[in-house]
């Protein structure tokens, strides 16, 4: 995907992520593993380091341009979405889409959706042409649902990673699923279709 990559779809707008988006996106990335990762990330993480170490890590990420990594926001106003993807990640699964969170209160306004499209788009616009998964907490069913209706399947099943290697911010065991999409390509054709329906007054 180019760096000047930005796309309009209505409301809200579409953009890569720079070196000033840190804060912004550490912020939204924190406060969504607040509402649905407690649970599985323990009280004592969340409720008191996750905001330094998402800043931490988004800093980093952010700081320099990486053609093996892609950072899309979603802004309307404010920033209030993101998708994270690392290509070229894994030699059968293809690019991972390491984070997509949607901020409280803009969900089911088709910005996952669009997220999800867009992310197909950078994927398949690669001239390697990889498939594209994500790892998805198995607590977290209405996220499975989401994934399932933009067509993807699951694949696996594997152990939590803790947050910065610290096991003491996990709580218990918690498990997580593989949803992949082998051709990227009915991510955004879905996409497309939707916005049509939309357009022609025919979803409400």
């Amino acid at each position: 995907m180019k760096e000047d990559f930005v796309a309009y779809l209505g409301e809200p707008q579409f953009r890569l992520a720079g070196p000033a988006d840190a804060e912004a996106v550490a912020n939204l990335h924190a406060d969504s593993w607040r509402r649905h990762y407690r649970g599985a990330y323990s009280d004592a993480f969340l409720d008191g380091d996750v905001v330094a170490d998402r800043l931490a890590v988004w800093t980093d990420r952010l700081r320099e341009p990486d053609p093996r990594r892609c950072t899309i926001l979603a802004e309307d106003g404010s920033l209030v979405g993101f998708a994270h993807t690392v290509f070229d990640d894994d030699p059968r699964w293809g690019a991972l889409l390491d984070n997509l969170h949607v901020a409280d209160g803009h969900q089911r306004r088709g910005i996952g959706s669009r997220l999800l499209a867009l992310t197909g788009e950078a994927v398949i616009a690669r001239p390697e042409g990889t498939g594209l998964y994500l790892w998805v907490l198995e607590q977290n069913v209405a996220a499975q649902a989401f994934y399932q209706a933009g067509g993807g399947r699951c694949t696996g099943r594997g152990l939590v990673s803790p947050p910065g290697g610290i096991a003491s911010r996990l709580t218990g065991s918690p498990a997580k699923l593989r949803y992949a999409w082998p051709e990227p390509t009915v991510l955004f054709e879905r996409s497309r279709a939707r916005r049509q329906l939309e357009g022609a007054g025919l979803e409400g």
